[in-house]
């Protein structure tokens, strides 16, 4: 398959929440290659299906050290999260060249439907996890920088201007 451009902030796409996954489909399956060959372009550990424009609820992620080994899911959904929260520096395609540290749950339950179209249940823990969580908030109309300050959001977007 290919890579595909990620569309950049602040299209609002980004800012709009993905419409559910049916069913999985040979065009989704193509879809999902397509994300992992731009994530593994960028590179990155996940991407969220709006990211590239396609407005639908899809997920890759690959935080393994070898790659290869990407989670493919459709409308996943946090079922617990872990009380213990770790700190990531998060960054986005869609807005190049700034980034911020992101305190998130270090472990997470998330259900899916998977490439073979079964509803899962998985345990992500540490990088897993941050990239599963930052990716369900591209699902969901969000980007890593709202979970900064007014103050922290504002100096970041301003920094992301200049750079460009």
């Amino acid at each position: 398959m290919t890579a595909r451009p990620c569309i950049p902030w602040p299209d609002k796409r980004l800012r709009t929440a993905a419409t559910p996954v049916e069913a999985i489909t040979d065009e989704i399956r193509a879809i999902w290659t397509d994300m992992i060959d731009t994530m593994e372009a960028m590179p990155g550990v996940g991407l969220g299906a709006p990211q590239i424009g396609v407005m639908l609820r899809l997920a890759v992620v690959d935080a393994s050290e070898k790659r290869g080994e990407a989670v493919r899911m459709a409308n996943p959904e946090v079922l617990h999260a872990s009380v213990k929260l770790r700190s990531h520096d998060e960054a986005s395609p869609n807005l190049p060249g700034v980034w911020a540290s992101i305190d998130r749950p270090r472990a997470v339950t998330v259900r899916f439907l998977n490439a073979e179209g079964e509803i899962e249940e998985r345990d992500f823990v540490g990088l897993w996890a941050t990239s599963v969580q930052h990716q369900i908030d591209h699902l969901n109309g969000r980007m890593y920088f709202d979970h900064l300050s007014k103050v922290k959001r504002d100096i970041l977007l301003r920094r992301a201007k200049k750079a460009r």
